[in-house]
């Protein structure tokens, strides 16, 4: 079904409200509880006058909470609209941003990292993870390469067997540790955004902002190749380029996210099903809702990370998948798909 462009523009405007409103709630949560209205305030008087915050509030929402909160709406925007790109590329519901290996390849990438001391630098970690990826990346895409086309059969295959030999090696790593790296890594691979800060957000955000531009580009080829490859040729559409420019591009911006924050699951998986269900396949509008409802779902998800058990914090990943797989089987019961 294909969707008017103000009917796309009515609903991504809805969901950017949306967005909206799920940050200011969650800037207003935390160890130390700030009303919305004095959220409010502080955003308006950080707009009108800049400088420094001021008091102990706007350094609570400015410097703590919101790069945060920016970095988390960045990282699930990025990784929703990867999910939806991969389910397109492999025609495989089941497809989220970490089955063809980037996510084992980041994983490996900061557990030397942690294990070597680069760990102690603020850029250290996620170097060494975004690295990975790219290693990665770069691999299964050379396994998966038959002749001059990309087989996506072989890609998959290629991206489950090199992520089983790289989460093999992760785990002879982790079985070697007896320190309190362990706890490090542990945490880092069910993800985690206490080290966030705008430093971050500035690196990411033009691989982020600049990937999911270049796979909205082809948003069209992706609804013609949902009616076959042949198809989509017949109609003018280069399809081995698609699938080589998705591939590469979804795999780095979850690359991207992954190296700040670490491994964050089910976001990548039901976010373009939710989107899908709700609004229908017509990727001009799936790819920006994807995004907006992905940011929204994993600010979400790391404000209950921060507050549940405050002053604790739990990681992230296990939250998103605490309230992502009853969404996601709420949603299958109630459309029938």
């Amino acid at each position: 079904m294909i969707m008017s462009l103000k009917k796309i523009i009515t609903i991504c405007s809805l969901l950017f409200c949306l967005l909206l409103g799920v940050i200011l709630v969650s800037l207003s949560f935390g160890a130390a509880k700030v009303g919305g209205v004095q959220v409010l305030r502080v955003l308006i008087n950080h707009a009108i006058y800049s400088g420094s915050p001021a008091g102990p509030e706007g350094l609570i929402i400015l410097s703590v909470r919101l790069p945060r909160i920016l970095l988390a709406g960045l990282v699930g925007a990025a990784l929703a609209v990867a999910g939806c790109s991969f389910q397109a590329l492999l025609r495989n519901p089941l497809a989220d941003p970490y089955i063809l290996g980037v996510s084992s390849g980041s994983a490996l990438g900061a557990v030397s990292a942690i294990l070597v001391g680069l760990s102690a630098t603020s850029f250290g970690m996620p170097l060494a993870s975004f690295c990975g990826a790219v290693v990665t990346i770069m691999l299964v895409f050379h396994v998966g390469k038959v002749g001059r086309g990309l087989h996506t059969n072989t890609l998959l295959l290629a991206g489950v067997i090199i992520s089983a030999f790289f989460s093999a090696i992760i785990m002879f790593l982790i079985s070697i540790v007896q320190n309190e790296d362990l706890s490090k890594i542990v945490f880092w691979l069910m993800g985690d955004f206490s080290f966030s800060n705008y430093h971050f957000i500035l690196i990411i955000l033009p691989y982020i902002a600049g990937g999911i531009a270049v796979i909205y580009s082809y948003s069209r080829g992706f609804n013609l190749m949902a009616m076959g490859e042949e198809t989509a040729v017949q109609l003018g559409i280069d399809v081995e380029r698609l699938k080589k420019m998705a591939y590469i591009f979804a795999s780095l911006i979850t690359a991207a996210a992954v190296s700040v924050c670490g491994l964050i699951g089910f976001v990548g998986l039901i976010i373009p099903h939710a989107v899908r269900m709700l609004f229908g396949p017509d990727h001009r509008l799936l790819i920006p809702a994807s995004a907006l409802m992905g940011a929204s779902f994993l600010i979400g998800s790391d404000t209950i990370a921060r507050t549940i058990a405050a002053p604790t914090e739990l990681p992230v990943g296990a939250v998103t998948a605490t309230f992502g797989a009853p969404f996601f089987i709420y949603l299958l019961k109630k459309r029938r798909v």
